[in-house]
C-alpha cells in the first residue's frame, strides 16, 4: 500500500463565501427559502449581491471548510476544487493554503468565473445559501489525481458534488481510487434539499460505497422518507461503517454497527451563525478518526468544533482548535 501522504483529502466547490445579517422579511421579500441552499445563475446572483449589503467575504466550500478544520487541528491535508483564474479564484486559493492545506488544483482559463454562496444569516442564527456554482461545474475526473486519493487515509466528499454531471463522474472516480486503495471513503450529504434531489443514488452510495457517513436531522430522515429520527437512524445502521448523525442544540447520535453512542452538544453561550456547523463537525470527527480516537471521543471533539463556529460570524474557525483540543482532552 502507498504511504500516507494526508490524513484527509476533501473534494468539493470551491466557493467564496458572502455572508450578510438580515431580517425574515429580507427572505420573504425577495423569495428565499429559509434554511435551504438554492443553486442560481449569473443574473440572480448579481442581483442578490447587489442588494444583500456589506458582508464578509472569505474562501469557503462545505469540504473546504472541513479540511481547513482539519488542517487548524493539525493533520495533513489537501483540497481538490475548480477556481477560474480570476480575483475570486486567487482570493481562494491564497486563503485555502494559508490555513495549511495543500491546493493543487489548476485553475480554469476559460468558462465560468469562480463560484460564490450568497449567505444570509438571520437573527435565529439560521443560515439561507445561495450558490452560484460558477467555476465549480467544471470540476471532473480530470481533476481527480488517483496517486494522492491513495495516498490520503480518507477522501471526504460533499454532497453538493453529485449536482454537476462532471463533478458527479470525479466523484465515482474518487471513491473508486481510494476503494482500490483500501482507504475510506467519507461522505456528508450537505443539505435536505440535496438529498431529495438525488435520493434514490444516495441510498446506493451509502450503502456500497461509503464508510463514513455524516447527515443531520433533516438530511437523514429525508434519506429515508421518514418524519421520525430513530426510524432513519435504525434504517441506516449497517449501511456504512459509521453515521455520525447530529441533531443541533440535542447533540448527536454515532451509529456504527451494533454501537450507539448518543452525544450532547457542546455549551455555547451565544449562537451567531450556524454556517459551517457541520463542517467543522465533520472535521473534528474526522480528526479523531484519524488519530485513532474511540467514537465518543471523536463526536466530543467535532461537537467542541461546531461549537466554536457558530460563536461567530463565518465559517472557518477563529480560536486555536489544537487549543481547544489540549484543554478537554490532554
Amino acid at each position: 500500500m502507498v504511504d500516507v501522504r494526508y490524513d484527509v483529502l476533501g473534494i468539493g466547490n470551491a466557493i467564496v463565501d458572502v455572508l450578510v445579517p438580515a431580517e425574515d422579511a429580507f427572505l420573504v421579500e425577495h423569495g428565499l427559502v429559509k434554511e435551504g441552499m438554492t443553486l442560481i445563475d449569473a443574473d440572480r446572483a448579481e442581483q442578490l449581491y447587489a442588494i444583500m449589503g456589506t458582508g464578509t467575504e472569505s474562501s469557503g466550500g462545505s469540504a473546504a471548510n472541513t479540511v481547513a478544520g482539519v488542517a487548524a487541528l493539525g493533520c495533513r491535508v489537501c483540497f481538490v476544487g475548480k477556481v477560474r483564474d480570476d480575483q475570486l479564484g486567487n482570493i481562494f486559493a491564497r486563503d485555502i493554503r494559508a490555513v495549511g492545506v495543500d491546493f493543487h488544483s489548476a485553475p480554469a482559463t476559460e468558462g465560468p468565473p469562480t463560484a460564490r454562496c450568497l449567505i444570509i444569516v438571520t437573527p435565529d442564527a439560521k443560515r439561507t445559501m445561495n450558490t452560484f456554482l460558477g467555476a465549480c461545474v467544471e470540476l471532473g475526473p480530470q481533476d481527480v489525481d488517483e496517486e494522492l486519493i491513495a495516498a490520503s487515509a480518507i477522501t471526504y466528499l460533499e454532497g453538493y458534488l453529485w449536482d454537476p454531471p462532471g463533478a458527479k463522474v470525479a466523484f465515482i472516480k474518487a471513491m473508486g481510487a481510494a476503494r482500490a486503495a483500501g482507504r475510506k471513503v467519507a461522505l456528508s450529504l450537505s443539505d435536505g434539499f440535496c438529498v431529495d434531489r438525488h435520493r434514490g443514488e444516495f441510498l446506493d452510495l451509502v450503502q456500497h460505497h461509503v464508510d463514513i457517513l455524516f447527515a443531520n436531522e433533516q438530511e437523514i430522515t429525508s434519506l429515508y422518507q421518514t418524519d421520525s429520527f430513530d426510524t432513519a437512524l435504525q434504517a441506516v445502521r449497517g449501511q456504512c461503517e459509521i453515521a455520525a448523525l447530529t441533531r443541533s442544540e440535542k447533540g448527536a447520535v454515532i451509529v456504527a454497527g451494533d454501537e450507539t453512542h448518543v452525544v450532547d452538544a457542546w455549551p455555547v453561550d451565544h449562537v451567531i451563525d450556524t454556517t459551517g456547523a457541520g463542517d467543522l463537525y465533520a472535521a473534528g470527527f474526522l480528526t479523531g478518526l484519524s488519530q485513532g480516537r474511540g467514537l465518543p471521543e471523536c463526536a466530543a471533539m467535532a461537537g467542541i468544533c461546531a461549537a466554536e463556529v457558530i460563536s461567530h460570524m463565518g465559517a472557518r474557525p477563529e480560536a486555536d482548535l489544537q487549543a481547544l483540543m489540549k484543554k478537554n482532552f490532554g
